[in-house]
Formats: structure tokens, C-alpha cells, sequence
């Protein structure tokens, strides 16, 4: 069958064996905040720099003075009906924690579910090849992984990097006048939405494929700037789920200029017509009472800073005299990155401040 102008190919459409797509399949944060509520902790080891105290992007060990080692998974169910564009996807995603930490990767295994007697062989081997393809791009090898037949769909990685034990970014670093820099343009979760209605043209496709397999490699070079205190990666929990880890990583509230964010062509429009995510419902009902000055707001713009991203942009929190150094490298780098906060005293909240 020839491919649509949206990517459709093939007589099973992926996103069709999947409850959910992309990093709108992670648990909800309320839900995941009670499963792992009283679970044991890492024992302390001397080495183990981080682990999951703060719901940070990757677990860090040093190896020596000069190294140390990233380790992180990421892996999910299709956002997407083509299989190369669904293995990139999900390999950029994976990779982005390893960049997030301010560290570059090394070497990726695949992690691989399909439901072998529903999927052609030929689109099983399409989806591996897409998310090679995102790591070859990214100077590494996939060295291996493991594969089961499941009933859906199902594609990531284990993905390990390297970092200088002094360069090492946490989401919980940032400190009070840090300015909160996005990477990438919202709307992700509402593109796909959007795509699984049938309702996405071509346009906003590429928007989609673009921004999602995007690789965050500017990451190491922000890492080693003077000035930059935290980072992370925004996926799942969407723009205010990912900034809330951050304030309560450093204790301080974080103010957000709602109006900021830039957004992927299509998502507004598609967002004030009520497209969105069930994830964007979970989230805001995960930590909506942590956010304050959200009843001014539409509730389509609201959906959207609660959007689960997948593969998002990068969120860097920078001296203000750093927070200009770190827009441009960004920008140069051909990202559409937005000043979209600031860091101030007060209790470990986000209040929504046009201007902020």
C-alpha cells in the first residue's frame, strides 16, 4: 500500500494496537508518586552520583576522577503508523535523557515487544531500522537489546553516555533569579492526538516527526557553560510537570510566562478546537494543585503546557547572565528555543505569570 501525506503505510496501523502512544503511555505522576511511595531506596554507594531521589532523566556512576557513566531506558507503544518514523522517535526520546544530563552517548541496546502474529515482519524490521538510524546519527552503535512477542507494540532503548563527573546536570540544581530556558516548541502530545483522530495534514505531520526526532545534542555544550545550574528534558508530564520536578528539586517556586512557550505549527489552532491527550487530563489532575493561577487561563493553553511531549525540548536553568549565551547556542543550533521563566524564593510550586 503507498504511503499517505501523513505517514500511514501498510494495511495494520500501528497506533491502532496501542492504548496509547508515545510518552503519553508514562504512568501519571500522582499515580507513579503512589506506586513508589515507601519502595526501597538505592543503598548508598560512594559512586552512585544519581539515582532517584528526584526523578531525574538518567542514573549517573562514577568511574573514575575524569568519567563518568549515564544509564537510562526509555521505551514506549506508537505515536505513529510508520514504522521508521515510530523507531526514530522513540530513539531520539531515549537518547534525550542521556544529552539531558549533559552527557553524550555511547552506546544504545534495543528493546523490542512486537505482536508477531499481528505485524509483517517487514514492519518490525522497519521500526529497529528507523531507531538505528536516530543512533547512527548520533555516532553510536546499537550493540544489542532483547525482543518478546507481546500484544502491542512496543520499541526503546537502554541508552548509556559519558560525562565528566564536575559537568554532570541534575533537575535540581537551578537557584533563585536562574531563567528557565525551553528548547523546543510545544504540541507535541496534540499533533498525535490529533494524527489518531485523522485529522492531522501533512504539515503538521512533519511538525510532529521534526520536533520528536530532533536529538538534543546541544546538551554537553550547555552542560559546560558557566552559569547553567540544572536541566532536563521535557516528555510525559508535559512543560509544567517537568518544571514542578525541578522547583521541588531545588525548593523554590518556579514563575512561568504561560504565553512563552513557542508552539508547533497546527498545535494552537487544534487545541482551542478541543484536541488533547488523555495524558494532558492526567497530568493536570496529577499536580494541578501545585500550579497557581491556572483559573485565568483557557483551558486549551492550559492543555497544552500540560502536554506530554515526546522527545521534547531541553529545559535549562541559567544565570540571568548566562540565559542569553545559552538562547543563541540553542537557536544557532536550529532549535526554537523560548525564555519561558524564572526561578524565585518561596515554596516549591509554579505560579503562571504572563511576563514572567
Amino acid at each position: 500500500m503507498a504511503e499517505s501525506a501523513t505517514g500511514t503505510q501498510g494495511p495494520v496501523r500501528l497506533t491502532s494496537l496501542a492504548h496509547g502512544g508515545g510518552c503519553g503511555c508514562k504512568i501519571a505522576p500522582g499515580v507513579l508518586q503512589q506506586i513508589l511511595a515507601g519502595a526501597p531506596q538505592a543503598a548508598p554507594f560512594a559512586n552512585l552520583m544519581v539515582g532517584t531521589e528526584t526523578s531525574d532523566d538518567a542514573a549517573v556512576w562514577r568511574l573514575s576522577d575524569t568519567q563518568a557513566l549515564i544509564a537510562t531506558t526509555d521505551f514506549f507503544m506508537p505515536m505513529v503508523d510508520d514504522p521508521r518514523d515510530f523507531g526514530r522517535i522513540a530513539a531520539a526520546n531515549a537518547l534525550s535523557d542521556v544529552y539531558a544530563m549533559g552527557g553524550r552517548p555511547i552506546l544504545a541496546l534495543a528493546i523490542v515487544g512486537m505482536p508477531i502474529n499481528v505485524l509483517p515482519v517487514e514492519t518490525i524490521r522497519g521500526i529497529l531500522a528507523g531507531g538505528s538510524e536516530i543512533c547512527a546519527e548520533a555516532g553510536i552503535p546499537v550493540a544489542g537489546g532483547h525482543s518478546i512477542d507481546s500484544l502491542e507494540p512496543i520499541y526503546g532503548l537502554v541508552a548509556l553516555g559519558l560525562v565528566h563527573p564536575d559537568r554532570v546536570m541534575t533537575n535540581r540544581a537551578a537557584r533563585a533569579g536562574d531563567e528557565l530556558i525551553l528548547g523546543k516548541a510545544l504540541g507535541v502530545g496534540v499533533l498525535s492526538a490529533a494524527f489518531k483522530q485523522g485529522r492531522l495534514d501533512a504539515e503538521g505531520y512533519a511538525a510532529l516527526v521534526g520536533s520528536a526526532t530532533r536529538l538534543n545534542t546541544p546538551g554537553p555544550d550547555l552542560a559546560a557553560m558557566d552559569g547553567v545550574h540544572a536541566m532536563t528534558d521535557v516528555t510525559g508530564f508535559g512543560l509544567l510537570g517537568h518544571g514542578l520536578e525541578m522547583a521541588r528539586g531545588a525548593g523554590l517556586t518556579l514563575e512561568i510566562d504561560p504565553l512563552a512557550p513557542r508552539l508547533l505549527p497546527g498545535a494552537e489552532a487544534l487545541a482551542r478546537e478541543g484536541v488533547r491527550t488523555g495524558a494532558s487530563v492526567r497530568n493536570w489532575d496529577s499536580y494541578g494543585a501545585d500550579v497557581r493561577g491556572a483559573e485565568d487561563l483557557d483551558t486549551w493553553r492550559r492543555d497544552l503546557l500540560s502536554d506530554p511531549q515526546t522527545s521534547g525540548g531541553l529545559l535549562v536553568a541559567a544565570a540571568p547572565e548566562a540565559a542569553g549565551a545559552v538562547l543563541a547556542h540553542l537557536r544557532a543550533a536550529g532549535f526554537d528555543a523560548a525564555r519561558v521563566g524564572r526561578f524565585a524564593e518561596g515554596p516549591a510550586q509554579i505560579r503562571l505569570v504572563p511576563g514572567a
